[in-house]
């Protein structure tokens, strides 16, 4: 099992991550990390292990941390690849511009790996998901939007995926999709949030916006915009987030 948090607006970003990982430990996981757009340049933490050993590092490191104004974060539970520093989430792509979480199983992630070091792409990891991250910066240098590499880049994906996306020249911007994996997007004043599971946000909000299947959001501090993979626009309910059970269920887990 695996979790995802993103948020993006004006409270500590580090303390929102952790805080929403840490509601995501009941799930299982062997490394954590967060990753921040801080001033236009994206950083990165990762540890093996418990995610007090995340929130050590970024303490040791405090210093390095200036004023970020977005973040996407991750608990992983290894199954492509160990449980290692180097295969823990976030991902990023060559040039550490664009950086992913992914939870879920990319299937034909061999045929886009042998495509994309066709076109220079250096891996690090042993993981699936850093197809998804340099897949979409393969798309975004012709685009040079997130929104519409990442809708070009999931087309391309088999199996099952929830990913939120990062890039230093959008820093108030998230981009998040799905496919048979939950994900939800917390709504409130000038700040949203994502997950993979409410337990990750319901302290901060109690309105959301449920992803169904094949649907990509472009999420900023003041608004959330939901399109197909066509990239038409399509309207989604605020929903109330209530705390129960049976939600659950809305969120689209596959049994």
């Amino acid at each position: 099992m695996c979790g995802i948090v993103g948020y993006v607006g004006e409270k500590n970003v580090c303390d929102v991550l952790l805080n929403g990982l840490t509601k995501l430990e009941y799930r299982g996981y062997d490394s954590a990390g967060i990753s921040l757009c801080d001033k236009g340049e994206i950083k990165i933490f990762k540890a093996k292990g418990k995610l007090q050993n995340l929130k050590d590092t970024i303490d040791a490191n405090k210093n390095a941390i200036n004023v970020p104004s977005s973040g996407i974060g991750h608990i992983r539970w290894a199954t492509h690849g160990a449980a290692t520093l180097e295969n823990a989430h976030p991902h990023t792509c060559n040039c550490g511009s664009l950086v992913v979480v992914h939870n879920g199983i990319v299937e034909n992630f061999k045929e886009l790996k042998e495509f994309l070091q066709t076109k220079g792409c250096k891996f690090r990891s042993q993981t699936d998901t850093e197809i998804i991250a340099h897949l979409i910066a393969y798309k975004y240098k012709s685009s040079c939007d997130l929104l519409s590499a990442t809708i070009d880049a999931v087309k391309e994906l088999e199996g099952a995926y929830a990913i939120c996306v990062m890039h230093k020249n959008e820093p108030e911007t998230l981009v998040c999709a799905r496919k048979n994996a939950p994900l939800l997007i917390g709504v409130s004043e000038d700040e949203n949030f994502i997950a993979s599971d409410l337990a990750a946000l319901i302290e901060y909000t109690n309105k959301a916006i449920y992803l169904d299947d094949d649907e990509v959001a472009k999420v900023t501090p003041k608004s959330v915009e939901v399109f197909d993979l066509n990239k038409n626009k399509i309207s989604k309910p605020v929903e109330d987030l209530p705390y129960q059970a049976q939600s659950i269920s809305k969120l689209g887990y596959k049994h």
